[in-house]
């Protein structure tokens, strides 16, 4: 029986964090939580990923971070996109958009 869960291509976890991020700030937890939810159980990303991933980001000055208090009432570092951060997904989604089309017509080619 295979599992409905697949590996995140490489490069791709970046920009799926800021695509989560676009619509609202959120924490590590609330982040991962987010992409397995929308993705239906496909995507699933441990939190040795997703660390790093977030430090990565910040780093880059794409996200920005504050700490606030999560729903459970603990303090929690929550994460929104820079103005660089929307526009390397501006960037990163143009990209994917062309290479799914050009993976669509490579798999439609004869028919």
């Amino acid at each position: 029986m295979s599992s409905s869960r697949f590996p995140i291509p490489q490069g791709t976890l970046d920009m799926l964090i800021l695509q989560i991020l676009s619509l609202e700030p959120a924490h590590g937890y609330g982040i991962a939580q987010r992409l397995q939810q929308v993705s239906r159980e496909a995507v699933q990303v441990n939190q040795g990923s997703l660390y790093p991933a977030l430090h990565r980001l910040e780093q880059k000055g794409w996200l920005k971070a504050e700490w606030r208090q999560s729903e459970t009432g603990r303090e929690a570092k929550f994460y929104s996109p820079t103005r660089a951060g929307e526009k390397q997904l501006a960037v990163e989604k143009e990209s994917w958009k062309r290479l799914t089309t050009a993976v669509r017509l490579i798999f439609n080619e004869g028919r």
